[in-house]
């Protein structure tokens, strides 16, 4: 008969349990450091020696990180995304701006469509708040920092979307992202006149969203992108120019 004896769980799987589940929804986040190991146990209800072997077998596994002195971290597992190699070939050749602008309207405007129709009251409360954070900073700080508001933004939208492969494989682009390895994003917002446009599209991303308009959400979505990948074919251009520029300033000086 297809039947086996009913076994209980171990307090430290049901620990590890919660833990892998938080991680892979992206609410522990890599590099986030957890409690202090008094202050877990409490929180979940478990005695110490089972949270040490829940932590043991989670580090095992690579999820988990305890530095001495620091505390306990989450792994940081984006890096493994792409090999070290693959980032420096993104990193030397153009073409790689505009094949990662492809996947992120692609991948951003499926994640707009799944957080219209998905996307808990919560989750549509999250994505607001990105978008008010960015409106009342603007123009207050620095590039980085309103670039930073930028990812936040649209990451939100992709946890809304409520698909945990999305989320890390969007997560690894934009850490790959502010590690300047596709363009200066900080380019971006130094001109007032791209960031006022910048914020009129998330404002429009964010309303389509709010709305529950899924097709509108998309469509937000690929005009922003597109705007990015006109902006930066602009700049690139530029760039050029002024290299060539450069040289015939340096020959005329010479004659």
């Amino acid at each position: 008969m297809p039947f086996e004896r009913i076994q209980s769980e171990k307090v430290s799987q049901l620990v590890v349990r919660q833990i892998e589940l938080l991680i892979l929804r992206g609410i522990l986040q890599p590099g986030e450091r957890l409690p202090s190991e008094r202050e877990l146990s409490e929180r979940m209800g478990v005695s110490r020696p089972s949270l040490r072997d829940a932590v043991a077998a989670l580090q095992e596994a690579g999820l988990l990180v305890c530095r001495a002195n620091a505390g306990i971290f989450v792994a940081e597992v984006l890096g493994s995304t792409f090999s070290p190699g693959l980032i420096r070939l993104f990193g030397k050749h153009e073409e790689a701006v505009f094949d990662y602008l492809d996947f992120r309207c692609d991948l951003e405007g499926l994640a707009a469509e799944r957080a219209a129709r998905l996307g808990s009251e919560s989750d549509l409360a999250v994505v607001n708040n990105a978008f008010a954070r960015m409106e009342a900073e603007d123009g207050k700080r620095t590039p980085k920092h309103e670039a930073d508001l930028d990812a936040a933004f649209h990451l939100a939208i992709v946890e809304a979307s409520h698909n945990v492969v999305m989320l890390h494989m969007m997560r690894s682009m934009y850490d790959l992202l502010q590690q300047g390895v596709f363009y200066n994003r900080k380019i971006m917002f130094q001109q007032r006149t791209k960031r006022s446009s910048l914020l009129d599209q998330h404002r429009d991303i964010n309303a389509a969203i709010q709305l529950r308009d899924a097709e509108a959400a998309r469509r937000a979505i690929e005009d922003h992108i597109a705007f990015v990948r006109n902006a930066l074919t602009d700049q690139l251009k530029a760039d050029k120019n002024e290299t060539i520029a450069r040289k015939r300033l340096a020959f005329e000086n010479q004659r």
